[in-house]
């Protein structure tokens, strides 16, 4: 007689574990997924089959991992964003959502200001997976598109997501602007480190524990790379030009303030995001 569980048997016997551990439930449904690298029809379609032993011993190491706060998407190595896949790892940020929100912002004034798809050049600041440099390219093909970051680990799966999506970008190493000095550029976008030191106790373990702290931390209440952005930025745009960064959702004044001291004649807004919290600055540089 077979004694292995069956897929569902599994997935409640994991719901039910991840639950009295604090997770969420649905994971338990991700991660089997992840297994039997299908989807979700497919994975019903194989509900009452038995599992061989040695997936129920890998189901169960990752649902025990996901327990102890290993996030879901460093486990199955991938995560979704603007519908597409990207590959995530711990060298880089697990892409949000509300990152979604900074790209459609940004296309909707690119095409006022700019018109349908002209030629333009857009910089990445901090460019983490790729993401923001990755789906602007494939959002607007006439795009010239660079990705700068301070680390070569994140570079490195920003490069590889950029292959595996086919999305003609460039990666330069360095901090900050400093990797695009020396030239103008159309469009500057950024969802830099902004979570103040002083807010790590407010932060789930999940995050604190597992994501690369280079990528959430700044100095300057949380506001240091976006006073830097600003200080190097007048010299490095073409006029008209637009700049867009993310930003946590105690700062719009403050980082608004720190654009409008050196772009005085700037079109400035703070951006709510989905759920109503300031979460986007951007600025439009006229002629």
């Amino acid at each position: 007689m077979n004694k292995n569980k069956t897929v569902l048997e599994a997935l409640n016997w994991a719901s039910s574990f991840l639950t009295g551990h604090g997770r969420d439930a649905n994971a338990a449904r991700i991660l089997m997924q992840h297994l039997y690298d299908t989807d979700y029809t497919g994975l019903m379609m194989r509900i009452h089959e038995k599992m061989p032993e040695q997936k129920w011993k890998a189901f169960r190491q990752m649902a025990e991992e996901h327990a102890k706060g290993k996030p879901v998407q460093y486990i199955t190595g991938k995560e979704e964003f603007y519908g597409r896949t990207f590959h995530v790892d711990e060298s880089v940020l697990i892409p949000r959502p509300e990152t979604e929100e900074l790209i459609v912002g940004a296309i909707a004034r690119m095409k006022r200001i700019f018109g349908e798809n002209k030629e333009v050049k857009i910089a990445d600041i901090g460019t983490g997976s790729g993401i923001i440099a990755i789906t602007m390219k494939l959002e607007w093909p006439n795009a010239k598109v660079t990705a700068t970051d301070i680390s070569e680990a994140a570079l490195e799966t920003a490069k590889r997501n950029a292959r595996s999506l086919k999305a003609d970008t460039d990666f330069r190493l360095g901090d900050l602007t400093d990797p695009i000095a020396g030239e103008k550029w159309d469009v500057i976008l950024s969802n830099p480190p902004y979570i103040a030191y002083e807010e790590a106790g407010e932060m789930s373990d999940v995050v604190l524990d597992y994501e690369p702290h280079l990528a959430l931390f700044a100095e300057e209440d949380g506001l240091q790379f976006y006073r830097r952005m600003a200080e190097s930025l007048p010299d490095l745009l073409n006029r008209p030009a637009l700049i867009g960064v993310e930003i946590g959702y105690r700062q719009g004044e403050a980082v608004a303030d720190l654009f409008r001291s050196r772009f005085p004649d700037a079109q400035i807004e703070i951006v709510k995001d989905i759920n109503q919290k300031n979460r986007f600055v951007f600025c439009i540089i006229d002629v």
